[in-house]
């Protein structure tokens, strides 16, 4: 009869577990010291974001409390539209909100509208030019070409405020002072978003561009049905710094603008600010502040992805 066999019983050492423990902490604690500057980082940011976001549903009487609440007790949102307003009538505790502080067609929605269409255009418009000329550069053997790139990417080392006096002096002598023309035209050329494509370009096989070829396929096409797919996560990644950057353009606009109706957002709180002075108006000035922010932070959530996914493929491989 065979004997059954026998088991060792686990001991756990009770000195080894207690050594463990603190190690573990150590690493820990370590862990959020190295975070601790970030998170004060982080707080730089959100702090004003907060005070924004508290001022916009306070109402006018807690506006001027000194010292200030950090949590509005009445919320209202007076400060978009204000119902109680009348021009010929005061009312105390009652301004205009911000949807009734410009007397142009449809109020702030037309400077909403004006950021919309400048900044789709030139968002569009960029990365199109943009990555049609870097298919030219990367898969066409066209005399100086390197010579050309070189040139364009040297135009990133110029100031860009050093154009302001030139590009004014073109609109005003073609007239497109207080246009669209004025705001979209000079704003399409890009060298980095080139150099970005190029760079992402370089990724792709030639031997696919001469299969299109060979296959009887045109220039115009194989940019159009190759060419753009295959860029489809560097575009998203550079429309968000287009997005970004012409959404909260100002000195420029500032420039070129000359009357309410063809003011972007940055343009018109500015304007706004500068005509209503006191702590009294600040809800409306806040309320459009964040308007103008919601849109770039909604689109920046929705091609996160697209950015991180952009930029490692690019390998910036040249």
């Amino acid at each position: 009869m065979a004997a059954a066999p026998t088991t060792t019983p686990i001991v756990s050492d009770p000195a080894v577990a207690p050594r463990r423990a603190p190690a573990a902490s150590r690493a820990t604690w370590r862990g959020n010291l190295l975070r601790l500057p970030f998170y004060l980082l982080s707080l730089t940011m959100i702090a004003p974001f907060y005070w924004m976001l508290i001022t916009v549903f306070k109402p006018v009487t807690e506006l001027n409390r000194q010292p200030p609440s950090f949590v509005p007790e009445h919320p209202t949102l007076n400060n978009f539209y204000d119902p109680g307003y009348s021009p010929t009538q005061v009312n105390p505790g009652h301004l205009q909100g911000i949807f009734q502080r410009f007397q142009v067609d449809f109020g702030f929605g037309r400077f909403m509208f004006n950021s919309l269409v400048i900044t789709v255009a030139i968002t569009v418009g960029s990365l199109l030019i943009a990555s049609l000329a870097a298919y030219v550069i990367t898969k066409h053997r066209v005399p100086g070409r390197r010579l050309i790139f070189l040139l364009i990417v040297a135009s990133m080392m110029v100031p860009w405020q050093t154009t302001l006096v030139p590009n004014y002096v073109i609109m005003r002598n073609l007239g497109w002072l207080d246009t669209y023309q004025g705001y979209i035209i000079p704003a399409l050329a890009k060298a980095f978003v080139l150099f970005f494509l190029v760079q992402f370009l370089h990724s792709i096989p030639d031997e696919l561009i001469q299969a299109a070829r060979v296959d009887g396929a045109g220039e115009w096409r194989i940019w159009w049905r190759i060419v753009l797919p295959l860029l489809r996560p560097a575009l998203a990644a550079m429309s968000i710094f287009i997005v970004l950057a012409e959404w909260n353009n100002f000195l420029w606009p500032l420039i070129i603008v000359q009357s309410d109706e063809m003011a972007n957002i940055p343009v018109a709180l500015a304007r706004l600010n500068s005509y209503f002075a006191g702590a009294q108006h600040q809800g409306a000035i806040m309320a459009g502040g964040l308007l103008a922010s919601l849109p770039s932070i909604a689109f920046f959530l929705a091609f996160q992805r697209y950015f991180t996914r952009g930029i490692v493929l690019s390998g910036l491989k040249g």
